[in-house]
């Protein structure tokens, strides 16, 4: 029997995942809030704000109800910016199924409580089993994904039965999916990812060059892995498709919304200005400002995220910012080694 899934929202990685799904013979219902655009979606094939020139299959169907949208499916996948997936849980509630894979494919963390996604549906769907919740992330962006262009990501789960669902679900010839049992590093990568990619944008948009640009990638793992452990994560995870790949792509892509809003604030443009002109949700500054807070909750070392938050938050100049940075005190690359009575110890 064809699966019934759903995914919520409409935007450029919520369609390309619809897109992947569609691909793999299943049927999709695509929810939005804007009856223009399901209208589009239905009747043109198109989502045209958001993905241009491309041509939807026929399986994917749109729809302004929440109930229709997730009532009766076997999957639902919550592609909602981090500002507004408690919103969305709360009003998908009463019409999910207790037996429902819960998948989520957002990259960053509540703002006011700090809290990761998996933790806000846990939340707004207390009903739902917690084993057969999944995190979707990885190196992929939605242009590529839509035109069919290899890629390969991570589904993490609590069990391995849920993340094998979510696999046999979006695996195809050109969307290749790995499991993972570390849903907080995969969640704790995939958000913090966009601070550094903000911080290469900014580089990039200040001329500084491909030196500048490898240190802030590779000293900005160190500090997504430092957070990350502290919060439970496997350190490994930071070393796969959820950490320096994720990172890798986000800080070196003009598709990446985070690296635009950065080249254009090195540009000298203010962030107010910035937000505007991209007309997207730029996922790195409220993660920005999270990380910087959880930073201090758990005592952990985040100069790259400090500096930024001061650049974003405080009025600090870009070129300050990198000043400081470059002259903080000498240290060890990897701080977990200490140098006492001269020998090495790990």
């Amino acid at each position: 029997m064809t699966k019934q899934v759903s995914v919520l929202v409409a935007g450029s990685w919520g369609t390309a995942i619809a897109s992947v799904l569609a691909d793999n013979e299943l049927d999709v219902t695509l929810w939005t809030r804007n009856l223009q655009q399901a209208e589009e979606i239905n009747e043109l094939h198109t989502n045209s704000r958001y993905l241009k020139d491309i041509q939807l299959s026929p399986r994917i169907r749109a729809t302004t109800s929440i109930r229709e949208a997730v009532e009766n499916k076997d999957a639902v996948i919550f592609v909602v910016p981090s500002a507004g997936m408690r919103e969305v849980a709360a009003q998908a509630r009463p019409f999910i199924s207790p037996d429902t894979l819960i998948i989520h494919a957002t990259k960053g963390f509540e703002a006011l409580t700090l809290k990761r996604m998996t933790t806000v549906l846990a939340e707004e769907l207390p009903h739902c089993d917690p084993g057969r919740f999944v995190v979707l992330s990885g190196p992929s962006h939605a242009e590529e994904v839509i035109r069919e262009c290899p890629t390969t990501i991570v589904v993490a789960s609590p069990t391995a039965e849920a993340a094998d669902q979510a696999q046999d679900l979006l695996i195809s010839n050109y969307f290749r999916v790995y499991t993972n049992p570390d849903v907080t590093g995969v969640e704790v990568g995939g958000a913090l990812k966009n601070i550094i990619a903000l911080g290469a944008g900014l580089s990039d948009g200040l001329k500084f060059g491909d030196n500048a640009k490898a240190a802030l990638l590779t000293r900005g793992l160190a500090e997504i892995a430092r957070l990350g452990v502290e919060m439970g994560a496997n350190p490994m995870t930071f070393a796969g498709l959820a950490g320096i790949g994720d990172l890798v792509v986000t800080c070196t892509s003009t598709h990446s919304r985070n690296w635009k809003a950065g080249y254009m604030l090195g540009q000298g443009e203010p962030l107010d200005t910035v937000l505007e002109k991209m007309g997207m949700v730029v996922e790195g500054v409220k993660t920005t400002k999270s990380a910087f807070a959880l930073a201090q909750e758990y005592g952990v070392t985040m100069p790259i995220t400090s500096e930024l938050h001061q650049v974003l938050f405080e009025g600090k100049e870009p070129r300050a910012a990198v000043e400081d940075l470059m002259g903080r005190g000498r240290t060890h690359e990897i701080e977990e080694i200490a140098n006492q009575n001269n020998k090495w110890i790990l």
